[in-house]
């Protein structure tokens, strides 16, 4: 049980440490908005491994049975083991490899009210609510806190549907 849970968790993991790299170049250009797009793709593809770690603890460990309960535990330590990794990848691109990305993505937000046309009060409502994100993103604790939050419901829901459908008596 615990080489499958590693072995998928550390996958999943990878696979959004690599998603993660691979936003940013798009930091670094004018397409910010794209590096959101791939950023919660690379959260949804890491958590689709979560079913086949799921399954391949049935087939291979559990001599193809496993209830509900097995199964979600099983989804439940590979989602944690990847939303970690997705953690630790994110405050290092934060803090070393793009260091004015709080102030690229504050400028982000603001620009998005503005290319839809919103009025100059709800420019000013944005750029409060982007300066108080960044002050939350600017802390390691806070920061580490909102990016799980941001991957752990998705690899839950993930880890419920995959128990409930691989689930065999």
């Amino acid at each position: 049980m615990k080489r499958t849970i590693l072995t998928y968790g550390l996958f999943s993991g990878a696979l959004a440490v690599a998603a993660l790299g691979a936003t940013v170049p798009l930091i670094h250009s004018d397409t910010v908005q794209y590096a959101d797009v791939l950023g919660y793709a690379s959260i949804v593809l890491a958590a689709l491994l979560v079913f086949f770690g799921i399954r391949s603890y049935r087939e291979h460990d559990s001599g193809g049975t496993m209830t509900f309960g097995r199964g979600f535990l099983v989804g439940l330590f590979i989602t944690l083991i990847s939303c970690a990794c997705h953690v630790v990848a994110f405050q290092l691109i934060y803090f070393h490899l793009v260091p004015d990305f709080g102030e690229r993505f504050t400028a982000c937000m603001i620009q998005r009210v503005r290319d839809s046309g919103g009025s100059e009060a709800v420019v000013e409502e944005t750029a409060k609510q982007a300066a108080m994100f960044r002050r939350l993103f600017d802390n390691p604790a806070t920061n580490a806190a909102l990016t799980f939050a941001e991957t752990f419901p998705i690899g839950l829901i993930a880890t419920l549907a995959s128990a409930a459908i691989l689930r065999k008596r």
